[in-house]
């Protein structure tokens, strides 16, 4: 095997919250090996806005909120009628609410589930059909460290629940494709700085427990997860499915 195998070239990868954080930086590392892209969020950003103008004709986006019953299939034609195909989906958007179980009410629940696990399952319900057409494809879900651990101190059940739900998920697809050329992985993050961090971080009790706890000792950089996700969306692993790829500095070892 050579270096050649982490390159993918001229494929075309959907990444859903692409604007920022960890899908901004699989989406900037993606461009570089080479890939063709379809971006979505629901806003755009500066450093999106700078890439999209670097690569006009192999980066494009679509505004979506994919709690929106209609978005998955609607971002799925966009990639399919700008770039004739679709190879690689990276299952990316994802929010965080916190909150004590027996205070947690409905419309969070509700909002957290649509977005964290009824989206990507709709997305990827979309993406499976170009796929399955062209032959073959490859979806990397990001998942979380949350499906297996309470983020103590943090307090977010539902959280925890959805991505638990996501690391399932992506084992049933890889059995169920796994014979048509379609592999399903899962990227499970430690703490990551990140939007959705931030607050934890700048609290300097939970930044003490989670770096206390993290055997390296700090948090993670986007860049980091983004080879990760790079890894299992290119040939390199091209003899990995149903697997969940922790990267986390060591924070589940205990």
């Amino acid at each position: 095997m050579s270096l050649e195998q982490f390159r993918i070239d001229d494929k075309v990868a959907l990444i859903t919250g692409g604007n920022r954080g960890i899908g901004f930086a699989i989406a900037n590392l993606f461009a570089e090996a080479g890939a063709k892209l379809m971006l979505t969020s629901r806003s755009r950003t500066p450093q999106l806005d700078e890439l999209l103008a670097s690569n006009p004709e192999r980066c494009a986006w679509v505004e979506a909120d994919l709690t929106d019953p209609a978005a998955p299939d609607a971002i799925v034609k966009a990639t399919t009628d700008k770039f004739g195909r679709l190879d690689i989906l990276v299952n990316n958007a994802g929010v965080a609410a916190n909150g004590d179980f027996h205070e947690f009410d409905d419309d969070q629940l509700a909002y957290i589930m649509d977005t964290n696990l009824i989206a990507p399952f709709r997305v990827a319900r979309s993406a499976i059909k170009p796929m399955l057409d062209q032959g073959g494809g490859t979806i990397v879900n990001i998942g979380s460290i949350s499906a297996d651990v309470a983020n103590d101190p943090q307090k977010q059940v539902a959280y925890n629940s959805s991505k638990a739900a996501v690391h399932q998920m992506t084992k049933v697809m890889a059995f169920e494709y796994g014979g048509r050329n379609i592999r399903v992985n899962a990227l499970a993050p430690g703490y990551v700085v990140s939007d959705m961090t931030a607050g934890g971080i700048a609290n300097a009790e939970w930044n003490k427990i989670w770096t206390e706890n993290t055997p390296m000792g700090r948090f993670a950089q986007p860049e980091e997860m983004a080879t990760c996700a790079l890894f299992l969306a290119s040939p390199a692993s091209s003899y990995v499915t149903g697997s969940i790829l922790t990267a986390d500095g060591g924070y589940t070892t205990h």
